[in-house]
């Protein structure tokens, strides 16, 4: 553990063309810093509108020691508030989604209405005023139908994301997808590593063979441009449109959530990320064709999208104390697919199911390296650009002034 000062310190000395140190990983109060200034304060992806589509229905999103209760509301909006009773403090959704028309505490009884008022509280003083004890907000914004959580009052702004994401979502049709499938993997290893290794595709050729003989990431930029430049002739005649944004960690604004979109080619014969490249779910949105690309959009430094031509995958990365995180996993295609129909769901899940697993053991293995005291930091190649970044602004971050 370490002192203000020795934090100012490490701070200080970071040399930003090499990875963190070991402190930054394992020390806690470097993650008690981490929550207050950068966990907390950060839009999560928790879901999508299509899981609570009438009044009443809710899912839970957690991070670190906090729970948000997201709630469609009688009027049609989105609601979210901490899932914590104004009583004496116990959680009152104990189940992960579901139905309800009030939301009761299993502890005492009290019980809410879904729009967090609350509305009985039995054997209380005669002065007592339930209106003083409604349920607290947690701040909720949407996006093309996804739904995001912060747990700040003061979260950097989404609109600049909303914005400037607005088109790519509009032309996979996001807002009328449905969440076909969720999966959890626990990761037992600081949340950091998790990211970083989410962020650079250094490793893909080594770790991932099925990844890689489809995805051109791992490719040096050369290599890959001449791959793209043949995706991106057949943009107009798929439906595709070229955009991209970049207001990565580095280059957004202190208060506006960082974010990025752009379009990468699969290698020739692939049409979608699927086990033999073939498509697995109906075109997206008004695509006519496949492009033969897949689409990577940032939302902040935990949620991330990969849109295929016919199925979009979701990446929330949640810390949950300093020495675990968790990645939730879901896969959108097309609100009018029918299951068994349209889509085969192991198909669907296949490949990123496969990436996730292989990632958790990859992830762990670097934590107990990095635990090690032989573990120096160690140069950034040159395919790991975003990571360096994405470190960078994580020591910005804890360096600014609160």
């Amino acid at each position: 553990m370490q002192t203000a000062d020795g934090i100012a310190e490490l701070l200080r000395l970071h040399n930003p063309d090499r990875s963190l140190d070991r402190r930054f990983y394992t020390d806690p109060d470097i993650y008690a810093l981490e929550l207050e200034r950068i966990v907390m304060r950060s839009w999560f992806l928790a879901g999508h509108e299509s899981e609570i589509r009438q009044p009443g229905d809710f899912l839970l999103h957690k991070v670190a020691n906090e729970t948000a209760i997201v709630v469609r509301s009688p009027n049609g909006g989105v609601s979210a508030f901490a899932n914590v009773c104004r009583h004496r403090g116990s959680l009152i959704c104990l189940e992960q989604s579901g139905s309800v028309r009030k939301f009761e505490c299993p502890y005492h009884g009290w019980t809410y209405d879904i729009d967090g008022n609350l509305i009985a509280a039995r054997s209380m003083p005669d002065d007592f005023d339930k209106s003083a004890h409604a349920l607290n907000r947690v701040s909720v914004e949407t996006a093309g139908g996804f739904i995001f959580v912060a747990f700040a009052p003061d979260p950097p702004s989404l609109q600049p994301a909303r914005k400037n994401l607005s088109k790519p979502l509009k032309m996979f049709d996001t807002e009328n997808l449905k969440v076909a499938a969720r999966k959890h993997y626990p990761i037992a290893a600081n949340w950091k590593l998790a990211v970083e290794n989410y962020m650079e595709c250094y490793h893909c050729a080594n770790a991932h063979p099925d990844y890689a003989r489809m995805h051109t990431l791992m490719l040096d930029p050369k290599r890959r441009d001449r791959i793209q430049g043949r995706m991106q002739e057949r943009f107009a005649d798929c439906g595709i449109e070229p955009y991209e944004v970049d207001r990565g960690p580095l280059e957004a604004n202190a208060d506006e959530c960082f974010h990025s979109y752009w379009r990468v080619a699969l290698f020739e014969g692939y049409k979608t990320g699927s086990r033999n490249g073939e498509p697995v779910a109906p075109l997206l949105g008004e695509l006519r064709d496949y492009d033969g690309g897949a689409s990577d959009f940032c939302f902040g430094p935990f949620s991330y999208l990969l849109a295929y031509s016919d199925h979009i995958v979701a990446y929330v990365f949640t810390p949950l104390d300093g020495r675990n995180c968790a990645c939730e996993v879901f896969w959108l295609v097309r609100g009018d697919a029918i299951e068994g129909k349209d889509f085969d769901l192991d198909e669907l899940t296949w490949l990123w199911d496969t990436t996730t697993l292989l990632d958790e053991k990859i992830i762990v293995n670097n934590w107990k390296g990095i635990n090690s005291r032989f573990y120096k930091p160690g140069p950034f190649s040159t395919m790991e650009d975003w990571e360096q970044d994405y470190t960078r602004w994580i020591v910005n971050e804890l360096r600014r002034d609160p």
